[in-house]
């Protein structure tokens, strides 16, 4: 199963890499997205500094989904889907590695952002240590939800439209304690990061071990 997810993964970004989407269009997407939320907000700069985890998150979330068409769409084109079938590969693995294919673009992407964030915002970064572990935790529960529910949707003639009605529901929880525990991390929520940071540690384990159990049924009915 570890074999097959890191074939998966080193293919997924293989092509991302070649391809650039995340470098051309996610990441100047999710950068438009903090900008366009400077712009609302400009005028109190309290608000908007106490507002800049909550926006960041919903940043990385818009294109986590975004991440997640594009990785179904790489299975999509010139029946990749029918070749990962008839692979033999684990689909345990195949999900695995896509999971952690897309883990890696939002992490770097998050990095982006949170450089966007400082300047944009003028949000004083502190609780790294903090900060590493929320994004850490976040980003695999985004990532495993986005690609179970990209498989799900994949089969629909709609799937561009369904993928985020599916999702954004579903990773609502690890948009809020993402966000509590950011907040807490920068001081600017009086909580500590410890709670919510082992919420989305469960949250995570829980997306993953059900990808794993449910996702070689949804290949098949792709």
């Amino acid at each position: 199963m570890w074999r097959d997810a890191l074939l998966v993964a080193g293919k997924d970004l293989r092509i991302e890499a070649r391809s650039r989407v995340a470098t051309n269009q996610v990441a100047p997407f999710a950068v438009l997205v903090l900008v366009l939320f400077g712009f609302a907000l400009d005028p109190d700069r309290a608000v908007l500094e106490r507002a800049a985890a909550g926006l960041f998150w919903v940043a990385v979330l818009f294109s986590a989904v975004l991440a997640v068409q594009r990785s179904q769409a790489v299975e999509a084109a010139d029946g990749t889907a029918d070749a990962l079938r008839l692979s033999g590969l684990d689909p345990a693995g195949v999900f695995l590695g896509k999971t952690g294919a897309v883990a890696v673009e939002l992490l770097a992407l998050e990095a982006i952002l949170g450089v966007g964030v400082i300047v944009l915002y003028g949000v004083d970064p502190g609780g790294y240590a903090a900060l590493a572990a929320t994004a850490a935790a976040a980003t695999v529960g985004l990532a495993a939800a986005g690609t179970l529910y990209g498989a799900l949707a994949a089969g629909s003639r709609v799937q561009e439209t369904l993928l985020p009605l599916l999702l954004l529901p579903a990773v609502a929880p690890v948009l809020i304690a993402a966000t509590r525990a950011s907040e807490a991390a920068l001081g600017t929520a009086a909580a500590t990061s410890a709670d919510w940071v082992s919420l989305l540690a469960v949250l995570a384990v829980v997306y993953v071990a059900f990808g794993v159990a449910a996702f070689g049924p949804l290949m098949e009915e792709r």
